[in-house]
């Protein structure tokens, strides 16, 4: 068994679809069929309205910006995104969605410039593009040896947990699912002989019990599970009794980490038992820059979570957070001001759950034990 700690980086929505796939060196088709929006080349120009010009074509890095290189100072065992896009040339628009993501697959350089250990992908536009879609996108990403999570040609496969050998022993699991809440279509569930996503209808506790009947007959001693759930929707910062209850439900049958994901910026996180519980990572790369509507939530601003754990003692998790603003589709350090907004925000919002968020000299921010000293 592994001794020492483990830690994990964990973000939100990774979309390079749409306007970010237009900047890069391989734009597909800009084809849109949104209300408003006909041409995927219109979120570039909003985003440049706002911010300044993008060099396009941009290097394969450049949506992460200086996330990589902090990446790379804090060095995780494992590194899990949620990748809300499709990556295809193929497939019809999905009937009855406002929006469609996909990326040009001869972009997918892109993702792996993040090295990425495991994509979650259940979520409500790994489909945007039908089953065909959904095909070409567990292709190319196994052919970049990426592993999956939430998502496949059957149920089987979409249940299947994301396994991350660790140095010197023991496993990372991710096991991913996907709510209705967060705009999942109930047709786009897995079946025995269909493909789809892991799909929850509601965070129930007999939908966690599922989960957790699958965790137990996997983890070993020395694993550490991840849940990553996508729901609720994309504004707002409430956290409802049932979401609680089915993370907590996850936590007590065995889960270590609760990866939320869904809306677009950071909502409440928790310790409980000592295990943490996002509620909702938000948006870390994406096109939204020039959006308006919703200026309040402030989706500028991203939080690169990085959460250590000790496998098997009874240790705390630590939970940092780095916060990054999003600029000519890049990810730079957010400034000392921002970093205190997203403080008090998330102090705020928290209340409830009785998290406290407190700020470092550098501004990364990092989660107290509830009533308790820092980490």
């Amino acid at each position: 068994m592994r001794g020492g700690p483990v830690t994990l980086f964990l973000c939100g929505d990774v979309m390079l679809g749409r306007g970010v796939d237009q900047i890069l060196p391989h734009p597909g088709d800009p084809v849109l069929r949104e209300a408003y929006v006909h041409d995927a080349r219109a979120y570039v120009d909003m985003a440049e309205a706002v911010n300044g010009s993008i060099p396009a074509p941009v290097g394969f890095s450049w949506p992460w910006g200086e996330a990589l290189r902090i990446l790379d100072e804090a060095a995780p065992d494992a590194r899990i995104i949620n990748l809300e896009t499709s990556i295809t040339q193929a497939g019809r628009f999905a009937p009855g969605k406002e929006v469609h993501y996909r990326m040009n697959p001869a972009n997918l350089p892109c993702l792996t410039a993040v090295r990425p250990d495991v994509c979650v992908i259940a979520n409500n536009h790994v489909l945007d593009f039908g089953l065909g879609g959904l095909d070409q996108t567990l292709g190319a990403l196994a052919d970049a040896g990426l592993r999956t999570a939430g998502a496949g040609r059957d149920a089987a496969e979409a249940r299947r947990p994301a396994v991350v050998p660790l140095d010197g022993g023991g496993r990372v699991l991710v096991f991913s699912c996907g709510t209705a809440s967060s705009g999942i279509p109930r047709g786009w569930a897995a079946t025995g002989g269909h493909g789809g996503v892991d799909f929850v209808a509601e965070p129930s506790g007999a939908a966690a019990a599922a989960i957790t009947r699958r965790v137990r007959q996997t983890k070993r001693p020395g694993d550490i599970v991840v849940v990553s759930v996508h729901w609720g929707t994309n504004w707002g910062f409430g956290v409802s009794r049932d979401e609680v209850g089915f993370a907590h439900a996850l936590v007590d049958g065995g889960a270590d980490v609760v990866h939320g994901h869904s809306s677009h910026h950071p909502r409440p996180v928790e310790l409980y038992r000592g295990k943490p519980i996002l509620y909702g990572c938000g948006d870390f790369v994406d096109d939204y820059e020039g959006i308006r509507g919703h200026e309040r939530y402030r989706d500028d601003l991203r939080l690169l979570y990085l959460v250590t754990l000790e496998p098997g003692t009874t240790t705390p998790a630590a939970v940092r957070m780095v916060p990054l603003q999003a600029r000519r589709m890049r990810l730079v350090r957010a400034s000392h001001e921002d970093a205190e907004w997203l403080r008090t925000v998330l102090n705020r919002v928290g209340r409830g759950i009785g998290a406290r968020v407190a700020r470092e000299p550098d501004d990364t921010l990092f989660l107290r034990s509830p009533g308790g000293p820092a980490l």
